[in-house]
């Protein structure tokens, strides 16, 4: 069956006379009948399910408006509103926008007050009687996760999670659809799709890319077009039978739930609805997502299990008999942690496991913080290793991913505690064969453990792509069989489960000369017996043989192609550690900034300073060319968000380290931007980002907030004798601001150059509006606020 949303509640608002600036959910209360009236048209046009006005209904939203303690009446008056106008076939879809914030340790707005701010509104959504929750426009995985938590625990009903995407496929923040998909369907979301940012055509991708990654259904509700400037108005191109057009090609690709967003008015959900009408579902090929078991981080998916080629768990996060690490976890540096991460990735490991077992520290709090910096530092999925639920929660909850709890044992304790965790926060669960009477010692007493934790995970909730397998690894020199019997779980396991195979290979050589031998040659067996993912140290060059040499013989590298790149001009060199790096000291600092290590920049920056070298070339050669380096990379698909806000810091970080040292020699700057986000406009989340990276570029920023009138924009630039203003609309009820406030700024007589953006915002509408440039992102912002600078200086 096909559902039919309706389109722009804020569209159709601002048509009926909505005032600029004014609170749009304050009608619930005010002009309820306003309300109803447009739902009324929705549904006269065919809409089968209505979005309250409550977009923006949350408690941080309404706080712009002094209106943070009506949440429940404003939510609950929207519901009424919609349900005076349905018919006994339409369906209410309570809408939850996002907060306009970013969830800490890329903003400053903490996972559980997210968490609590959703669930207050989703509450007053779900007991005045909505028939979804439909949480939408959201574009950090981490902030959709916050809500769907808060949305399984505050009702039963379905929930619908739409992310907006980016003309790259992503996320602002480099979150997929794929990976998306297989996040929030890991925790429990009933519908996943996309709306907003994106015309039809744009959205059509997305949609595809869902019905290969998810067998749940899929919504979307595209913009109609993108926004363009026709004679001081913001318009939307495309028309209802244009788009219309591109319905037909989002049902076949999966698309079950559709409607509009931005710009659509009953007239473009009358046509979607007569082409929903008059469209052959039979014609659609039944969708067969195979069944597989994937991690994830913010921003890549690695698939695990006979299919697909071996993934090496690096090993390396773990303080056990590690004295240096330890202390570095236990002062709360994590700076060795920082750069074992990057140079097992760099080493080839496509997951880390990640262990804060340090005796006498908080173990939550230092999983929390190990969690934050890795999901900022590395791209590669996280496993939680811990036997503490109170630490395993507090990573799963900060991790922005699908992480793999590492491990579950048969002892009841385990099973009572660690499955509903996987359940709750979408994780897979690496199954152990321990049970409460001690270590099995043979094969066939390992899968009957296992069979006792798989049943456990099953009646948790749990699926089968949720799990893998530990087979045990005991030493060789304490018990001969030990070998063998793990090599015969392996084997068992594949016939009995086929369940993805993950285990340490360490243990088997303890006691024994070579270890790094023994281990290379028991790794080469397990491989043939069924392991997918060993936990190992990716810094051993036995092991990288092993499993280079290994993929072609196990069918997962096509004629041997990646092992004949590696291996066919000379031996490969050992594979290099982020702590290993040498080069000149400006080099290393570059490598630090590019990295994000921010602890690791300042004794850099401070050895530079006292060899001889100057400020400026520290600057330029080092933190200068790192950034450039990083924007480079951004723009290429390399890097996103997380990782450029670290570089940023980072940079800044040796900033005022020059700053402190050299204070004659830092004081100077790249030039003073004044910021703002225009009047009538709450939304200040992509002008906070551009802020941050020009500050931390060297720039003065001089940023007024959010809803700024013409006015005070314009004696701000003369006051403190700006070079550059810029000027952000995320909404299309604003978008005129923006050439109103470029006029006032040319009739006061100021040279300021104006760069302008916004996701509503587009080239042809800068041309248009008359700024001297569009920045689609921080980093094109940074970019060409550097190039304006330049140009004003010659």
């Amino acid at each position: 069956m096909i559902h039919v949303f309706d389109g722009a509640m804020g569209t159709m608002l601002q048509q009926a006379g909505l005032p600029l600036g004014y609170c749009p959910e304050l009608y619930n209360i005010e002009q309820p009948h306003i309300i109803t009236a447009i739902h009324q048209q929705y549904i006269a046009s065919g809409a089968t399910i209505i979005e309250t006005n409550t977009f923006g209904a949350n408690r941080i939203k309404l706080q712009h408006y002094g209106l943070s303690n009506k949440v429940a009446e404003l939510n609950k008056c929207a519901v009424n509103a919609a349900r005076q106008a349905c018919g006994p076939q339409t369906k209410i879809a309570g809408s939850v926008g996002p907060t306009g914030k970013f969830i800490t340790p890329i903003g400053n707005l903490g996972f559980d007050e997210a968490y609590d701010v959703f669930y207050e509104q989703i509450c007053a959504l779900a007991e005045a009687g909505v028939d979804y929750i439909l949480i939408e426009t959201v574009i950090d995985i981490q902030e959709m996760r916050a809500a769907l938590l808060a949305a399984k625990a505050a009702t039963t009903k379905p929930v619908i999670c739409q992310l907006s995407y980016g003309a790259d496929g992503r996320t602002v923040t480099g979150t997929d659809p794929q990976t998306a998909a297989i996040i929030l369907e890991a925790m429990g979301a009933s519908v996943i799709g996309a709306n907003c940012s994106l015309g039809p055509a744009q959205l059509l991708p997305i949609a595809e890319s869902l019905a290969k990654a998810t067998s749940l259904p899929i919504s979307i509700q595209a913009n109609a077009g993108m926004p363009e400037l026709i004679n001081g108005q913001t318009v939307f191109p495309m028309s209802a039978a244009q788009m219309a057009e591109w319905i037909p090609k989002l049902l076949s690709a999966g698309v079950s739930y559709i409607g509009g967003c931005c710009g659509t008015t009953p007239d473009h959900i009358k046509e979607i609805r007569n082409v929903v009408d008059h469209f052959d579902q039979n014609l659609v090929p039944h969708r067969q997502v195979p069944a597989y078991t994937a991690l994830t981080s913010r921003s890549k998916t690695v698939f695990l299990g006979p299919s697909f080629p071996t993934a090496i768990i690096g090993e390396r996060i773990n303080p056990t008999g590690r004295k240096a690490l330890a202390a570095d976890i236990k002062e709360g540096q994590f700076i060795a942690v920082k750069k074992e991460a990057l140079g097992q990735v760099r080493a080839g490991a496509k997951i880390l496991d990640v262990n804060m077992g340090v005796p006498g520290i908080d173990q939550a709090a230092a999983m929390t913080q190990a969690i934050r910096e890795l999901s900022m530092l590395v791209d590669v999925p996280l496993a939680i290793d811990t036997t503490d639920p109170e630490a395993l929660e507090a990573g799963l909850k900060a991790y922005p991913g699908r992480a793999l709890i590492n491990s579950v044992s048969a002892e009841p304790e385990r099973l009572e505690s660690f499955l509903p965790l996987a359940k709750k926060y979408g994780a897979a669960v690496l199954c152990l064969p321990i049970a409460p009477g001690g270590v099995p010692q043979t094969a066939q007493e390992r899968v009957d453990v296992i069979h006792t934790i798989v049943d456990a995970a099953f009646a948790a909730g749990l699926r089968p792509n949720d799990l893998l397998l530990d087979a045990l690894v005991l030493t060789v020199a304490a018990e001969k069989q030990a070998a063998l019997e793990t090599l015969d779980t392996l084997r068992q396991y594949r016939q009995h489960f086929g369940y993805p195979a993950v285990m340490g290979l360490s243990n088997i050589s303890f006691g024994l000369p070579r270890r790094d031998l023994m281990n290379a040659t028991f790794c080469a067996m397990s491989l043939a017996a069924g392991l997918d993912a060993p936990i190992l140290n990716p810094y051993d060059p036995l092991m990288q043989d092993i499993i280079a040499s290994s993929q072609p013989l196990l069918g997962h590298d096509k004629n041997g192609k990646y092992y004949s790149t590696v291996y066919g001009a000379a031996p490969p060199s050992a594979p290099a550690r982020a702590a290993d790096r040498t080069g000149s000291l400006l080099d290393q600092i570059r490598i630090a900034v590019e990295d994000g290590e921010k602890e690791a920049v300042i004794p850099l920056v401070r050895q530079a300073l006292n060899d001889g070298h100057t400020a400026l070339d520290i600057t330029d050669n080092g933190l200068t060319a790192a950034m450039n380096n990083i924007g480079a990379a951004y723009g290429a698909g390399h890097c996103y968000l997380p990782q450029v806000m670290l570089a940023a810091e980072t940079m800044r970080s040796a900033f005022l380290t020059i700053k402190e040292i050299l204070p004659s020699h830092s004081t100077t700057s790249r030039g003073k931007v004044v910021l703002a986000t225009v009047k009538g406009d709450i939304h200040d989340l992509g002008k906070n980002i551009v802020a941050a990276l020009l500050e931390n570029n060297g720039f003065t920023v001089i940023d007024l907030g959010k809803d700024v009138d013409t006015a005070t924009i314009v004696e701000a630039v003369y006051s403190h004798q700006a070079h550059i203003v810029g000027l952000c609309a995320l909404m299309t009820t604003t978008m005129p601001q923006i050439d109103a406030t470029i006029i006032a700024l040319k009739n006061a007589g100021l040279s300021v150059k104006t760069i302008v953006g916004g996701a509503v915002l587009t080239q042809e509408y800068a041309d248009r509006a008359g700024a001297d440039t569009y920045a689609s992102d921080g980093v094109a912002a940074v970019n060409i606020a550097k190039q304006l600078m330049e140009e004003t200086t010659i």
